[in-house]
């Protein structure tokens, strides 16, 4: 499924985010608050948005790891055009839920829009924190449900209706990923859940914050030891 959307997936982001998409992940970013200092892990990196913006912040080194390799083929290309800071990104195909690193090898661990479509998303999350060394941060950024009765009517509207038809057409993709993409969110954990299994998971301080009338939360979890 998303094999067949890559080559349009970053057009598709801009275009039916209205342009926040990439302000969306700054603040993850700036939740994570990487310093120079600072490994990065970027799980479900997707064409590689993200951990750009992480290699641009001034991390000393970002890994890229998404499922889809037709996904990491846009995420190199884009980063090959870029040439500057996004060039210490370090791409690499593998699971969310059997990360190819040892204990304790990054200070930031970020999945932007790609929790959601883990099979077992309790299982990823004790990957995360494996991965953390001690003052480590997960930052998660996924798409949420409005809270407001009034705007998640509006924002159903557009998101199951209207969305999927254009995002189809700019796509040209018969997969039904952009069907399947807002039913995934409205059937994931919503934010508090969400953080109950992160804590469950080992992690602790987490915070999280809404963005955009809340049809977006950025959730920054700790590991104190």
């Amino acid at each position: 499924m998303f094999t067949s959307i890559a080559h349009a997936y970053d057009l598709n982001n801009r275009v039916h985010s209205f342009g926040l998409d990439q302000r969306w992940r700054r603040r993850a970013v700036e939740a994570a608050a990487p310093v120079a200092t600072d490994d990065v892990l970027d799980v479900a990196c997707g064409t590689g948005d993200l951990a750009e913006a992480f290699a641009r912040a001034g991390a000393r080194s970002v890994t890229g790891l998404d499922y889809t390799p037709a996904m990491l083929e846009v995420a190199r290309a884009k980063a090959a055009r870029s040439g500057g800071a996004p060039g210490r990104i370090q791409y690499i195909q593998g699971d969310a839920q059997a990360l190819p690193h040892a204990d304790r090898s990054f200070d930031i661990v970020s999945i932007g829009f790609g929790i959601r479509n883990v099979a077992d998303p309790a299982l990823a999350l004790r990957e995360f924190r494996r991965m953390l060394r001690p003052g480590g941060r997960l930052v998660i950024l996924e798409f949420s449900e409005p809270t407001s009765a009034f705007i998640r009517f509006f924002h159903r509207l557009y998101t199951h209706h209207i969305m999927p038809w254009t995002a189809t057409i700019l796509a040209r993709d018969g997969s039904g990923a952009y069907r399947y993409l807002p039913r995934s969110v409205q059937t994931f954990l919503d934010p508090r859940h969400l953080a109950d299994q992160l804590t469950a998971a080992g992690f602790s301080k987490v915070s999280q914050h809404s963005l955009t009338m809340g049809t977006c939360v950025v959730t920054l979890a700790r590991v104190t030891s």
